[in-house]
């Protein structure tokens, strides 16, 4: 066999491998972690209701779920992850050389992941980790309420995670319709960033929804002497 079709053939096989790479990430992201996410999201909104169901909704959960929801939603993670990162070092952004909007929202796309993967590894271990493994305890509503009243860093972190989630999740499903060929038609391409665009409002509403509920229920969280939340307690939002 000659040099150049042994080339030939290894660029094909690569580029195969980068095709099915590129695939399968694309898949991860939606199922099961953009089902999650949204699924998450609408779970917080429980918030609306007091602390008791705000813990029900969100962290009470047996050993082997918890196991099980770190194998569902982490591995895929990590993946999705990984293969981000691969393309943001392969790929540029061309903006603003050439001004186009799609282009603007690829810029977008690619610090929004960059901001993402920053705050998950943050939330990752403030809400999931640390109070499991060091506290003895799931997180606790009164302790989030209180944080996200009386320290303004929780506050803008979890807005601009939540608005982060919103866009990238929203704009990645649309960029999967067209990377997949689901949509090709310019109207089924308008269709379809409409649709995309109403995701992000939903996704928004109920991420900031949440924030919101939380926020207005740490006037009613009380603290001990040394400022640390006094935890199991009934808080309602009215």
């Amino acid at each position: 066999m000659s040099t150049s079709a042994t080339h030939l053939n290894a660029s094909v096989s690569q580029a195969r491998a980068r095709f099915f790479s590129d695939r399968l990430a694309s898949i991860l992201a939606f199922a099961p972690l953009g089902v999650w996410t949204t699924f998450h999201l609408y779970e917080n909104l429980a918030a609306f209701q007091g602390s008791q169901a705000w813990e029900k909704s969100v962290t009470a959960s047996s050993p082997l779920s918890a196991l099980l929801t770190s194998i569902v939603v982490l591995g895929p993670l990590l993946w999705h992850t990984v293969w981000g990162l691969g393309r943001i070092f392969k790929t540029k952004p061309n903006y603003p050389q050439y001004g186009y909007f799609a282009n603007l929202k690829f810029l977008v796309q690619r610090l929004s992941a960059l901001g993402l993967l920053a705050f998950i590894v943050a939330h990752v271990w403030m809400a999931f980790l640390k109070p499991r493994f060091l506290d003895g305890h799931p997180e606790q509503f009164a302790h989030i309420a209180h944080h996200m009243r009386f320290h303004a860093p929780t506050l803008i972190v979890y807005s601009l995670g939540v608005l982060g989630i919103a866009y990238h999740l929203a704009n990645g499903l649309h960029t999967g319709l067209m990377a997949w060929g689901v949509v090709t038609s310019r109207r089924a391409l308008q269709r379809a960033h409409g649709a995309a665009i109403a995701f992000f409002f939903v996704l928004l509403a109920m991420g900031f929804g949440s924030i919101f509920a939380l926020w207005k229920a740490g006037p009613s969280v009380q603290v001990d002497a040394d400022g640390h939340v006094i935890p199991n307690q009934i808080v309602t939002v009215d």
